[in-house]
This record gives structure tokens, sequence and C-alpha cells, in this order.
């Protein structure tokens, strides 16, 4: 009788558990449809391709994430989520969940995530980058500071609650690649924010600890400093980044900045224009590259889950020998969906 007794209990405190629980499938499909013009300026061809691909605004995925009420304000959450390519139904990467698989806590202190998360430079990487931070910004074509390791896998990953419109969050990856001869690689990272009223910042730094074992070898170092501020007319937004020892090349550096603005005509239609700009800094006697474009889009929203895209961006990036730039050039139209 008393096993039975006791049995019942355990199975009501397990129902009592699993009613405060909850598990969510969703998915973002992103495809466009468009030109791509791409100029080689040493061999002096061109070539122009119309294509299908998959993420012009956000890349494609899939996943499932939930949590559990563990009471006093504390949740116990996990998340699992893979990236594909909408055009061809192939995974992202060969791993299972190439984009984020991780378990951790929440509650009044913070978050904590353990696994395969988004460093915290990820996370303000993006914020003000006009032209939708999308296929057509020019920040992603000619930024040398978006060549970071963004979720580098084996990571400790802890975010503040919010005061008073400031917050921050610190990330730490573990390589685990030490050898007997060579120390592990690590990746460490940080951002501070500010939101409140129209203002909006963000700092992120990166570093990405090499085997700096060969010679020239340094730890690549990355710096991004956004912000935005909505006139209510339009909203204005700048970036700026600094790359240290670009690809742990030591002296290698690269300073760029970015100017945009997103102009809402309505409720349902938004503009959005931007310049961006990137020149290296290298060691005496080593070539020095710029880069340079801009990129102009208008997104209209179809509901809350729908959205319709398309626009032009033009990137050049100079050549060494006195050759042509090379360029890339893309007119795109696109849909996204949330499910």
């Amino acid at each position: 009788m008393k096993k039975s007794l006791i049995a019942l209990a355990v199975m009501a405190a397990s129902g009592a558990s699993f009613a405060q629980s909850s598990v969510t499938l969703y998915g973002l499909a992103d495809i466009w449809f468009g030109s791509v013009k791409s100029t080689n300026g040493v061999a002096g061809t061109s070539l122009t391709q119309t294509k299908m691909d998959s993420g012009g605004v956000n890349t494609s995925r899939w996943g499932m994430k939930g949590s559990e009420d563990l009471g006093g304000g504390l949740k116990a959450n996990f998340k699992l989520e893979q990236g594909f390519q909408l055009d061809d139904g192939t995974a992202t990467s060969g791993q299972a969940f190439s984009r984020e698989a991780y378990v951790g806590f929440s509650g009044g202190f913070g978050e904590v995530k353990l696994g395969k998360v988004w460093t915290a430079y990820d996370d303000v990487s993006g914020a003000s980058n006009a032209v939708f931070d999308s296929k057509l910004a020019p920040l992603n074509w000619v930024f040398v500071s978006t060549g970071y390791a963004g979720n580098p896998g084996n990571t400790i990953y802890y975010a503040t609650p919010s005061f008073s419109g400031f917050a921050g969050a610190i990330s730490y990856s573990l390589g685990e690649n030490k050898t007997a001869t060579a120390s592990a690689s690590a990746t460490t990272s940080f951002n501070v924010t500010y939101g409140a009223g129209p203002v909006a910042v963000q700092l992120g730094y990166q570093v990405e600890d090499k085997d700096n074992s060969a010679a020239g070898s340094a730890d690549a170092k990355f710096t991004r400093l956004g912000g935005s501020y909505d006139l209510g007319v339009a909203a204005l937004k700048a970036t700026y980044g600094k790359v240290n020892n670009v690809g742990g090349n030591s002296g290698y550096d690269a300073t760029e900045y970015q100017l945009g603005v997103d102009f809402p005509v309505s409720s349902a239609l938004t503009l959005s224009a931007s310049y961006a700009k990137s020149d290296d800094s290298n060691p005496t006697g080593v070539y020095e590259q710029s880069r340079k474009g801009y990129g102009i889009a208008a997104a209209y929203t179809l509901s809350k889950r729908t959205f319709l895209y398309g626009g032009y961006t033009d990137n050049k990036f100079t050549n060494a020998g006195g050759f042509g730039d090379d360029k890339v050039s893309i007119l795109a139209v696109g849909v996204q969906h949330k499910f």
C-alpha cells in the first residue's frame, strides 16, 4: 500500500513538473532570386549569373527550444538549431545542429548557456548595420571584422539582466586542441549595450587565441562599436570596426566604418541605405587593400511572420600591381517567413 501511495506521489510530482515545461518547434525560411555580377580585376574577366539562393536577410533554419520552471524565478532552458539551404534543401554544415546546441539556466541573475552558442561579440556584430544586416548590406562584404568565429562550440556564456538600459555578456570558448607542443586555442568575447528611448549603443570585443608557435603569428582581435538614433521619421545608424592581426598574422590590421539610414515610409514599408569602407594597415612593404561599397533595399511586411524584400549592392576591392578592382554586385528580391 505504501509503495502504491509513493508511486502515485511521484507521478503527481512529475505531472506538475511537466505542466510547467514547454517545448517549441520553430523555424525561418528565407530565399532570394536575382543577378550576381563578379569582376576579377587581375584576370580582367567578368561574370553575370542569375541565381536563387537561401538566406538573403537571415540564414534559413529550424530548431527546438524549451524551458522548465524550477521555481523561485529559476528556469532550465535548452535550444537545438540547425541551418539549411532553402534553395536545395541541404544542411548548412555536416553538424547535426550547426547554429546552436546548448542547455542552461535563467533567472533574476541573468542567463547562463553551456554548449555551442553564439559569442557575446556576435550578439552585437550587426545590431547597427543598415540594409537589414542582409546580403545586400555592404558591411557584410567589405568589413574584415565580420571574419570572426561566430559560434565556435565548447562555450560558457553569461548575459546580465538589464539595468536602466545597460546590459552585458561574456563568453569563453575552449579549443580543446592542446598537444604536447602547443597550448589549446580559445575564444574570449564580451559586449556592453545600452538602449533607452531613441538611442542604442553596442560595444563588442573578441580575442581568438591561436597557437602562436609559428613565426609572425598572433592572436586575432576584433572590435565592433555601433550605434543608432531614432529621429521618428528615420533611424540613423553607424558602425565602427577594428581588427588587429587579421587571420592571426602579426601586424596585419584593418579599420572600417559604416553609415546608414532606415526610412519607414509606412507601417508596412521600410527603405534602407548604407555606405561602408574598410582599409588595411599592414607591415611596411606589404600591399594594403581597401574595400568599399554601398547598398539600398526595401522591406514590405505582409504579416507578423512574412515580409518581402529587394534591393541592390555594389562593392569594390582594390588590387596590387596596378590591376583593376575586384567587384561584386547583386540585384535581388526575396521573401522571408517565420514559423
